[in-house]
């Protein structure tokens, strides 16, 4: 259907619609008749798939091949265990990939976008999925534009379309019809599509196609398969894993090698080799990062932190600066008029008569706010104060927006700093209202409004009064009109926002969040700077600033102008030390963060608006309000805030520290445990002794001992002093630290105790089985007891309590449970080849626990007597 060929009239037949909208029941047949709002993605893998692709990766088709290696030499009870294990060791993987993609997959749906729609004739939020063709849906700076739309009004529209068309400017649109056929996309002027987003201006459109019928479903129609990009520390250890591999197949070559030539049979050595490569490699550390970060982003969703990219999590613990913006995130964004100055003189409260009435009518229509379907106000919190303001004075926005209705509106753009809107004069003629920055409209004001009539602006004064009401923590707000006899030919800012006479300024309060103190301390002891980006009046701001604990005097603030004049090596010189920015303008925020990138800083930025869009997209990590930010801020952006609250941003650094704390536990303990492996099966030929361990035990140690206890890891609650220590370096590695050197010491120790015991029982001549049994022990304990040291990095286990993370204690329970019984029961003996060990000889491995255990404690006395 050429929709742009058609009036809006015609539009709204065509889809049995109107300008007041759809019938909520009506909707509701649209929407099963058409189906959802939603661009068809690549089908997620199904569980077979998954299911299959368990048996695809190396490792696992290295045990296939040692199967197959044990029937063939007729050894059917290896056979048998192995496949278990390959059984077991799928059905672990295909649980922690499906559990990831249900993580996903609710991530998505709750970051999907909303919107306003016009629903029984009253505005109402839904949900963009929701949308069918003709609902009428309405549009403001900022609203991404939720399906394609032919516009019905449009008050100085423009839209962003480049992700569709490629334009890099955006592009006006109105609402005629276009009698041509043969246009393009990009030149359907009253056409919104679906992904575009609006920044400047208002609109009223319905809804012509929604999902795969849009014009962006139609290029996603050529799409076939979405790939999902590693996570930066994701890549990092799949590059580890492949570096481990190369090593390990050495060492394996070695063991088998060494064995062979001390007279062990060739098949046996291959089997022990192949089974030493799968125990070594790491191959569950992508999937468990995956994991980890994409159940730790559920996690921050019950602490009102929405996470839209999982990198955002590994990235959290990194944040060395936070770029607050001031309204709603350090305050409550509850507006309310408290002070007044009108007629020449500071009032706390309103007068009536004289010009106090032109501006409380300005004041009531001058707006875009609208009530919703339960009578709420909804809009630009601002206006929603001024408006509330004068209906307490005693004046009806219905009355006074029949007496002048708008005309035309010129919307705020941050660079003008103030809007405009013009309205009809009841006695003919019109009224342009113009509000914005005192600074800007007392500028452009030639005359004050009083009792007897207009006087000369004395700009000195009036300035003066604007900074005297900043100065008590104020927002203010200049109000100014202009009689006009004609409506101008053309709708331009310079034709209206010129020749003033300013009615009076209003001061706001917005009270700082009680619990936004605390948290800049928290930031502070935990090696973060914040810093308020503001558009706010400097006095304004540094006054909000000391409550705070932000700042302390004038030096540490610096206004847009001033931020202007200087060079960007003075800038970045400076830079560190500045806690404020007042009247900072969209393209200073960028450099704002630019700058403190080009420091080295990893820097969060929040924000809410069109404008905060270029530095949310450059910030390490962008945080877009979940209230009141528009959906280009949240597109822009990593993280969500669902309660607008700079505190927020606090707990979720917290909770980032703590998943990324917990993914270095389980490395540590992974990488550590293979090493004690290696470093077991690679020595004893060189010490005289024959092959410690079976092949199926060494895979027993590989999924029980080390994969149950590791990844309860990922459960370990935070540490107590998480938000007490310095960042973590951006680019800090792998084996940052001390992990490498851990990692090589701890190995051998556990390997030195595993040889030890091998060696005594052997010199007292026990036999194979008994000695294998005893090492096999030795072994599986001495990581158990690992694991309970490498809890924290720093706090001994006394500190942090052996029952704060229950599933380690009873992954490491069950762990022992399944050690004895593997010693003990006949039935798993000839599985295992083990035999039952006395009470002392269980003693003794479980003492080896204990003195591994003892010897992490003391490198962490050792590691915090050095901090």
């Amino acid at each position: 259907m050429p929709w742009h060929r058609l009036t809006p009239e015609q539009v709204l037949a065509r889809l049995q619609s109107s300008p007041a909208g759809l019938a909520s029941g009506e909707a509701r047949r649209r929407l099963v008749e058409h189906g959802p709002n939603v661009i068809a993605e690549a089908a997620p893998r199904s569980w077979p798939a998954l299911l299959g692709a368990q048996f695809l990766d190396v490792p696992i088709l290295v045990l296939l091949g040692a199967a197959l290696i044990a029937g063939f030499i007729g050894d059917p009870i290896d056979t048998i265990v192995i496949l278990a294990i390959v059984v077991l060791n799928a059905a672990i993987g295909f649980s922690q990939e499906q559990r990831a993609e249900r993580a996903l997959a609710a991530l998505r749906a709750m970051t999907a976008a909303t919107t306003i729609a016009l629903r029984d004739g009253k505005p109402c939020p839904i949900r963009a999925v929701e949308l069918v063709p003709g609902d009428v849906v309405l549009l403001e700076a900022g609203s991404i534009v939720p399906a394609d739309l032919r516009l019905l009004e449009a008050a100085g529209l423009r839209t962003n379309q480049s992700a569709l068309t490629g334009e890099s400017e955006p592009v006006d649109k109105s609402v005629e019809a276009l009698d041509r056929p043969d246009l393009a996309v990009a030149e359907r002027s009253n056409l919104l599509h679906k992904g575009t987003f609006v920044t400047r201006g208002r609109a009223t459109g319905v809804v012509v196609a929604t999902g795969m019928h849009t014009e962006f479903g139609r290029i996603a129609a050529l799409l076939r398969e979405v790939r999902t990009a590693q996570t930066p520390l994701q890549a990092r250890l799949a590059r580890l894993g492949r570096q481990l591999a190369l090593a390990v197949v050495l060492i394996c070559a070695i063991v088998f090698a060494t064995g062979v030539l001390r007279g062990e049979a060739w098949l046996a050595m291959l089997l022990t080799a192949l089974s030493l490569a799968v125990a070594a490699i790491p191959e569950a550390l992508p999937a468990v990062v995956t994991v980890s970060l994409a159940l730790g982003a559920r996690g921050m969703i019950a602490r009102h932190a929405l996470i839209r990219r999982l990198p955002a999590v590994e990235t959290l613990g990194s944040v060395t600066f936070i770029c607050a913006d001031k309204t709603g995130t350090l305050t409550a964004n509850q507006l309310r008029v408290t002070a007044w100055w009108c007629n020449g003189e500071r009032r706390e409260g309103p007068a009536r008569g004289g010009p106090w009435e032109p501006l409380l009518e300005a004041m009531t229509v001058s707006h875009d706010v609208r009530p919703d379907t339960n009578g709420r106000l909804i809009g630009d919190p601002l206006e929603t104060a001024l408006l509330a303001a004068a209906e307490a004075a005693g004046l009806e926005r219905e009355r006074e927006a029949a007496r002048r209705p708008r005309v035309c509106e010129i919307p705020f753009e941050a660079q003008r700093k103030c809007m405009t809107t013009v309205h009809c004069e009841p006695g003919g003629g019109y009224r342009s209202i113009t509000k914005g920055a005192p600074e800007v409209v007392i500028g452009i004001s030639a005359r004050v409004l009083m009792a007897d009539g207009p006087a000369a602006a004395d700009h000195a004064q009036l300035d003066l009064a604007a900074r005297r009401m900043a100065a008590e923590g104020l927002r203010v707000i200049a109000i100014a009109m202009r009689e006009l006899p004609a409506f101008p030919e053309r709708v331009t800012p310079a034709a209206f926002e010129r020749d003033l006479d300013l009615l009076g300024l209003v001061g706001l309060i917005d009270p700082a969040r009680p619990e936004v103190r605390d948290a800049i301390a928290d930031c502070r002891s935990a090696g973060i700077v914040p810093v308020m980006i503001t558009g706010d009046h400097p006095v304004t701001a540094l006054a909000i600033a000391r409550e705070l604990g932000l700042a302390t005097d004038e030096s540490s603030v610096i206004t847009g102008p001033q931020l202007a004049a200087l060079t960007m090596e003075e800038f970045e010189r400076r830079v560190g030390d500045l806690r404020v920015y007042a009247r900072a303008s969209p393209e200073q925020k960028l450099g704002i963060v630019e700058a403190l990138q080009e420091r080295g800083e990893c820097v969060a930025m929040t924000g809410d608006g069109v404008n905060d869009a270029p530095a949310l997209r450059a910030a390490d990590i962008g945080i877009a309000m979940g209230v009141a930010g528009t959906d280009v801020a949240k597109e822009a952006s990593a993280m969500v805030l669902l309660d607008d609250n700079f505190a927020t941003v606090v707990r979720a650094v917290r909770e980032g520290r703590r998943i990324y704390d917990n993914l270095r536990r389980f490395i540590r303990y992974q990488l550590t445990t293979n090493s004690a492996e290696i470093w077991t099966l690679l020595l004893a030929p060189f010490l005289g002794l024959p092959v410690p361990l079976l092949p199926i035990q060494i895979l027993w140690i590989n999924l029980v001992t080390d994969g149950l206890p590791g990844l309860a890891l990922a459960l370990e609650p935070a540490e107590r002093g998480v938000m007490r220590r310095p960042p973590r370096p951006p680019q800090e590695g792998v084996f940052a630290r001390g992990l490498g050197r851990h990692v090589i010491w701890v190995g051998l120790l556990m390997a030195a105790l595993t040889l030890g015991a091998q060696s005594w029982f052997v010199h007292e001549g026990a036999p194979q089985a008994h000695w294998q049994t005893v090492a096999f022990t030795m072994l599986c304990f001495v990581q158990l007891g690992h694991v309970l040291a490498v809890r924290s990095e720093r706090e001994s286990l006394a500190a942090i309590g052996l029952w704060s993370n229950r599933p380690l204690v009873g992954a490491v329970t069950l762990a022992i449970m399944l050690q004895l019984a593997i010693i003990c029961l006949p039935a798993l003996n000839r599985l295992f080849g083990t035999v039952p060990l006395t009470a002392a000889e269980i003693g003794l491995t479980v003492a080896g626990a204990a003195f591994v255990l003892l010897a992490v404690e003391l490198e962490k006395k050792v590691t915090r007597g050095r901090g």
